[in-house]
């Protein structure tokens, strides 16, 4: 007797992806970082991800989980990035210096008027709901402890003078670094040399 399970041949449970979801992720960033996320429409995300509504909501659901997939692929890039950049600084004073750099440089060109997507989303923070304001709370508590970490590291090594007060100096250079980004969208900073010197004479 012929047993019909066997026999049939089952049919595949869904049509596989056929594009690159990091891809997808990695073009939408763009859109958020110049609409930020409240404007930021459906239309918006199609042109830049060359998708259709129905493979967007098929891939992430909502807007809310793009823009969630868009803001953790934008930091993890602009760690590595960093991270680079402060391979070959020396000791604390240097790595804070190299910071300004980096922040310097992304505020300035066609890269400075796209605009920070985490500065994007400190303003509409109050319209985010909460894993996604927890998100960016998050983002600004660990790039705040990564400056008191280095401030501490210059202290160790001497470059920055051992009786500084860290917390409230990590605080100015975080208002400081999100301040040269919103500057960025009207126009590039100028004198970045002398303004990494004056921001300086803070660790002196």
């Amino acid at each position: 007797m012929t047993n019909r399970a066997s026999s049939t041949t089952r049919r595949p449970m869904g049509r596989p992806r056929s594009f690159d979801l990091e891809a997808a992720v990695a073009r939408a960033v763009p859109v958020f970082r110049e609409h930020g996320y409240d404007g930021t429409s459906i239309d918006h995300l199609k042109q830049a991800t060359g998708l259709t509504a129905g493979s967007l909501y098929k891939a992430f659901k909502d807007k809310r989980q793009v823009f969630s997939a868009a803001f953790s692929y934008y930091l993890e890039h602009r760690r590595q990035e960093l991270a680079l950049r402060l391979e070959g600084a020396l000791n604390g004073r240097e790595r804070i210096a190299e910071i300004l750099r980096f922040y310097l440089e992304s505020a300035s060109g066609a890269e400075g008027r796209r605009g920070c997507l985490v500065l994007a989303s400190l303003i509409e923070a109050t319209t985010l709901d909460d894993p996604l304001r927890d998100a960016l709370i998050k983002s600004l508590d660990e790039n705040r402890s990564a400056l008191v970490a280095t401030l501490r590291e210059g202290q160790r090594d001497g470059s920055i003078r051992g009786d500084l007060a860290v917390e409230p100096c990590a605080d100015l250079l975080l208002g400081l670094l999100q301040g040269l980004r919103a500057l960025g969208k009207l126009h590039d900073p100028a004198h970045h040399a002398e303004l990494i010197t004056t921001a300086l004479k803070m660790l002196d």
